[in-house]
């Protein structure tokens, strides 16, 4: 039986709340924009930072979806009665859109009546119709005017403001990204040892479960990948993609860390999509943060047709959480496990890694490499061992003959030990 984790570690403070507080300090120049994967403790981390520097400067919370109900306590006409739902929507905009001034203002009077200034949080203003027009309009305005106001917004549904942030807002806003937790960060704060964090991963939210899989397994299907398959890509306006979307993500939760071509994934989907459609869907399941596609590593000067991905979740507990192992089972099954630690060291590069440094894998003539990691002109190869791999240096000595780049790692057996590995963020692997 798993212990659960210990309730009192949940004031864990990751980096990125230091980074927010610091920009909170300075003069505001661009909106703050805190962005990451559901349940990876944004709202926790806003509320911490704000919690530090209330003493400082006044500051205000918004829940977009909890204020909207307010309209008519503060004041509003109720909607009139009309038969024509489009009378009704533009009605409750006008709404939407009144409520989000109101509040701006109200932080705007505070900013002027404090010697450094307020802090306006907006979390989950994607569900106000054009909201990014009503925020660069009252952004602008307090530039021109040297308000001491920041604004900050969290995006609570992962890539639905991407948008309206790059057409409307280009150069006005800062994104503090909050990936997924590290093993690292999990072991400090919730005391998961490897072996956990390799089947249960790193949701702080579900860290508290482990110790019953079966409601650690509820959570993670209720919490995290049902809304993020459905109730995000409703919000995208991709319905008609719902069907091939949740059967690509069990695709991905079975065979991550493994190369498919098109027509394997087409055919083990049976889906008959043409290859746009197909590409489609998958950079739509990329882009809510469940799974990544990674393509093979080429020379730059070559430009090669995808038509082999390997998917990688990007938290283990998709996979595990889908599946009918127990942790015990998993631990058991040398190739299961050996895939589970492959779809970690994937995850932990894709989580960790900087926004310029791309991951790849690598496969030719028999020859394969887990995981490229590159910056620039800078290349390294990864692979990963485990009891139930089939490591040979076969692959590593062709990819360095045809590439070069920096020594390989070779992670788990012989090598870098797992734990090590996953304690260290991407960029520390690209250092000679």
């Amino acid at each position: 039986m798993i212990l659960p984790a210990d309730p009192t570690m949940k004031h864990y403070e990751r980096s990125q709340k230091a980074i927010l507080v610091e920009r909170l300090r300075e003069v505001p120049r661009r909106i703050i924009v805190v962005r990451g994967p559901r349940q990876t403790g944004k709202t926790t981390l806003v509320r911490q930072a704000i919690q530090e520097i209330q003493s400082e400067r006044s500051c205000k919370y918004l829940e977009v979806d909890a204020i909207k109900g307010t309209c008519a306590t503060n004041g509003a006409t109720p909607a009139p009665t009309s038969d024509e739902d489009e009378q009704s929507k533009t009605y409750e905009a006008e709404l939407d859109s009144q409520l989000l001034i109101r509040h701006w203002e109200s932080s705007r009077k505070q900013a002027r009546d404090s010697r450094y200034g307020s802090v306006l949080v907006l979390d989950g203003i994607q569900h106000i119709p054009n909201w990014s027009a009503i925020v660069k309009g009252m952004w602008d305005h307090d530039r021109w005017n040297n308000l001491l106001l920041h604004v900050v917004l969290v995006e609570s549904v992962p890539f639905t403001m991407q948008d309206g942030l790059t057409e409307s807002m280009a150069g006005r806003f800062e994104v503090i990204p909050v990936p997924h937790w590290s093993f690292k960060e999990v072991s400090e704060a919730f005391g998961l040892d490897i072996n956990q964090f390799l089947f249960f991963g790193g949701y702080p939210g579900a860290s508290l479960l482990v110790g019953d899989q079966e409601l650690w397994s509820k959570f993670i299907s209720q919490s995290i990948i049902e809304p993020s398959l459905e109730r995000d890509a409703l919000m995208s306006h991709r319905m008609d993609s719902l069907g091939l979307l949740r059967k690509l993500f069990d695709l991905a939760t079975e065979y991550s860390g493994q190369v498919l071509s098109f027509n394997e994934m087409q055919s083990r989907v049976q889906d008959r999509s043409n290859t746009t459609t197909f590409s489609s869907c998958l950079d739509l399941l990329s882009r809510t943060g469940l799974v990544s596609v990674l393509l093979n590593y080429s020379e730059p000067s070559v430009r090669n047709e995808p038509s082999h991905l390997k998917l990688i979740v990007r938290s283990t507990a998709q996979k595990t959480a889908t599946s009918d192992y127990s942790f015990e089972e998993a631990k058991a099954d040398r190739t299961h496990w050996h895939r589970l630690v492959v779809s970690a060291v994937g995850a932990h590069l894709l989580n960790t890694k900087r926004r310029y440094q791309q991951v790849y894998y690598w496969e030719f003539r028999g020859n394969k490499i887990d995981f490229v990691l590159k910056q620039a002109s800078t290349i390294r190869a990864i692979e990963v061992t485990s009891g139930g791999s089939t490591f040979g240096r076969s692959g590593i000595q062709e990819f360095q003959n045809r590439f070069g780049g920096l020594d390989p790692i070779i992670v788990g057996e012989g090598g870098v030990p797992l734990n090590d590995f996953l304690s260290r963020p991407a960029s520390e692997w690209l250092e000679t």
